[in-house]
């Protein structure tokens, strides 16, 4: 009787030497975001974007069910933008110390699982406030693209996990979370193409810079991923391309919130 074959798994060198410089590179990141997201917390102002519900109500003069908005929430923007650098400085900090050797095995087996549950929460939270300055205020709607664009960070892992045991790529768990990680910015240029043609003043000036800005910067992550699986030049060490996803990061969410502060949060 013969037993299966052991799948044959993939193993990144990487020397201790890296892994500290990685550690520190971490720590200092994690500062970065840390003093951003207080200062934008202390120097912002007091203003406000609404959520809305859009439930059913029964009209009695028609005899029919028509949507009834209602204000659920005034979303505080400073805080709101504020917490996105927060979630990455905790995730940093938490790389650089009680959970570094964790990161360490991690990245030797080609991985980095903490990276896409922060990108999961912080990025979602990024594409809803990018949407809300485009007028995307439902709730439904809002919930909808914060679960998409985190699913999209959840398949990077399973790219990941899948990775490990294969010797060819595999692109699948890629394919799936680039048709998720799209839908969320269809919603958003709809949103943007509707305030454009309202008739009406239309969205701010930095909104017309933001999300096109962003969305390249969304795409460079899933390009990131590509050069790292394909080993194109430098991306052949796989802790090449881990700085990367940290400086992009750190650029992205700096970008963003200092472009919706300048926009709309400075003090008059």
């Amino acid at each position: 009787m013969t037993t299966a074959a052991a799948p044959t798994t993939y193993r990144v060198p990487v020397s201790d030497e890296k892994l500290k410089g990685l550690r520190r590179f971490n720590a200092v990141m994690g500062l970065l975001h840390l003093v951003q997201g207080l200062f934008m917390i202390a120097v912002s102002n007091d203003t406000t974007y609404p959520i809305f519900t859009n439930f059913l109500s029964f009209d009695p003069e028609t005899f029919a069910l028509t949507p009834e908005p209602q204000l659920l929430y005034e979303l505080p923007f400073g805080p709101a933008v504020a917490a996105f650098l927060l979630i990455s400085a905790v995730a940093h900090g938490y790389l650089a110390t009680i959970g570094f050797e964790r990161y360490a095995r991690d990245l030797r087996n080609g991985m980095n699982p903490v990276r896409f549950y922060e990108y999961a929460l912080s990025s979602s939270l990024m594409i809803v406030l990018i949407g809300m300055l485009t007028g995307l205020w439902d709730l439904g709607a809002i919930l909808l693209i914060f679960t998409l664009n985190a699913t999209m960070n959840l398949f990077g892992i399973m790219m990941e996990k899948h990775n490990f045991f294969t010797k060819r790529v595999d692109w699948t768990a890629f394919v799936y979370g680039c048709v998720a990680g799209i839908v969320p910015w269809i919603v958003v240029f709809l949103y943007f193409y509707g305030a454009v043609n309202s008739g009406d003043e239309g969205p701010p000036a930095f909104v017309y810079v933001i999300i096109p800005t962003l969305f390249v910067f969304f795409n460079i992550f899933a390009v990131n991923m590509v050069l790292q699986y394909a080993k194109v030049g430098p991306w052949r060490d796989y802790v090449f391309g881990e700085r990367v996803y940290i400086i992009l990061s750190l650029a992205a969410k700096s970008l963003l919130c200092w472009m919706i502060w300048t926009g709309t949060l400075a003090p008059v």
